[in-house]
C-alpha cells in the first residue's frame, strides 16, 4: 500500500504515520530524514541538495523528487510506504507523477483551524529533557514545571498563536489544493477529526479497507 498523509500542521500526521507504518509493516518516508541521509551519504543528488542548503537556499523540487525516487527504489519500499512531508504543493505532486510515482490512497486528516490552534498553542516543552505537555490534554502535575526533571516549561516559537496562524495560512494556500488534485485521480480519502489518536488510527484503517 503506497500512501500519502495530508493534513494541516498539528493534525497528527507524524503520529499516525508512525502507528500505521507498524500496523501495515511499511516504512514511513520522511522527506526531512531522507534529505539529511542523502547529504550525509554524499549520494550525487545529496551533494546537489547540500549546495543549496549551504547557500541557505530552498532545495528545488526536482532535487527533492530525485531523492524521494532514489529512496523509494530501495528494497524495503517494495511492499509499500507512507510518504510524510511531500508533496506540499501542486508542482511537487505533478513532479511525482512525472517520475512515475503513484499512490493507492491519499489520506487527509480533517481538523479545523480552531482545533489546531488549541492543540498547538497549548503545547509546552521542557528545554532541558525534551518532555512535552499540553495545558488541557496532558498537563504537568504542577503548572509550568516538568514532571520528569523539575525544570520550567516553555512555549516553542512554532507553537505561538501568530506562528500557528501563519503556518495554517500557508497550508491552506499551498497544500490544501492537493485534495482536489488527488480527488480527481480517485485516491483521496477524508478522515474527519476523531478526537483521539486511537479513534483516528481506526478511522484511517477503515478508509484504507484494513
Amino acid at each position: 500500500m503506497k500512501l500519502i498523509l495530508l493534513g494541516a500542521p498539528g493534525a497528527g500526521k507524524g503520529t499516525q504515520a508512525e502507528i500505521i507504518s507498524k500496523k501495515l509493516n511499511i516504512p514511513t518516508i520522511s522527506t526531512g530524514n531522507i534529505l539529511r541521509a542523502a547529504v550525509k551519504n554524499q549520494t550525487p543528488i545529496g551533494l546537489k541538495a547540500k549546495e543549496y542548503m549551504d547557500a541557505g537556499a530552498l532545495v528545488p523540487d526536482e532535487v527533492i523528487i530525485g531523492i524521494i525516487a532514489e529512496r523509494l527504489a530501495e528494497p524495503d519500499c517494495e511492499g509499500g510506504y507512507i510518504l510524510d512531508g511531500v508533496p506540499r504543493t501542486l508542482p511537487q505532486a505533478e513532479a511525482l507523477d512525472q517520475a512515475g510515482i503513484r499512490f493507492d490512497a491519499v489520506v487527509s486528516l480533517e481538523v479545523s483551524d480552531e482545533e489546531i490552534e488549541q492543540r498547538m498553542t497549548g503545547r509546552r516543552t521542557c528545554l532541558k529533557c525534551g518532555a512535552t505537555y499540553h495545558v488541557v490534554a496532558a498537563p504537568p502535575k504542577v503548572e509550568g514545571v516538568c514532571d520528569k526533571c523539575g525544570e520550567a516549561l516553555s512555549q516553542r516559537k512554532d507553537d505561538k498563536p501568530e506562528t500557528v496562524r501563519a503556518r495554517l495560512a500557508t497550508y491552506h494556500s499551498e497544500t490544501e489544493p492537493l485534495k482536489g488534485y488527488y480527488e480527481a485521480k480517485g485516491v483521496l480519502k477524508l478522515v474527519p477529526n476523531q478526537g483521539s489518536i486511537d479513534a483516528t488510527t481506526k478511522a484511517v484503517l477503515e478508509v484504507l479497507g484494513k
